[in-house]
């Protein structure tokens, strides 16, 4: 059992299993530990759940404190040509608030004594990847806590 990896696969079954309707596109979560893509793959949306780290501090005599942070980072080009980046980025921008609130307080079905503390998003998204290769990045940091 590696918790982090635990942990990134019940947020990827959560977003997975999600009803119809949840978020405003369609997407399948994919839990990765080395998220590259070629700009090719990026023509698709692509939503990568991957463990960030890990931090351990005592709770009591018997049991340890784990945090747990979890990375989502959705990413997809711009369609070719277009002229209107913020009209792109916008629906972009709405799935990742939705992914961040349908997590937010959610138990993790696979892991119920694993409690979402909190969720960042900081930046928002990658200016620089929409300037230099027209490819809409951002990355929702979660945090997990359980006591082992």
């Amino acid at each position: 059992m590696v918790l982090s990896l635990d942990i990134a696969d019940a947020v990827t079954a959560e977003l997975a299993a999600a009803p119809a309707g949840v978020f405003n596109l369609d997407f399948t979560p994919v839990r990765r530990v080395l998220p590259s893509f070629d700009l090719a793959e990026l023509a698709e949306l692509q939503v990568s759940i991957v463990p960030r780290s890990a931090q351990t501090t005592g709770a009591s005599r018997s049991l340890a404190q784990h945090d747990i942070q979890i990375d989502i980072g959705i990413q997809q080009k711009l369609p070719a040509g277009s002229k209107q980046p913020d009209a792109d980025v916008a629906p972009l921008l709405e799935l990742v608030e939705r992914i961040g609130m349908y997590l937010q307080r959610r138990p993790l079905a696979n892991l119920p004594w694993a409690v979402w503390v909190r969720s960042a998003n900081d930046p928002l998204y990658a200016p620089e990847h929409l300037t230099e290769q027209r490819v809409f990045t951002s990355v929702l940091t979660l945090t997990y806590r359980a006591l082992q």
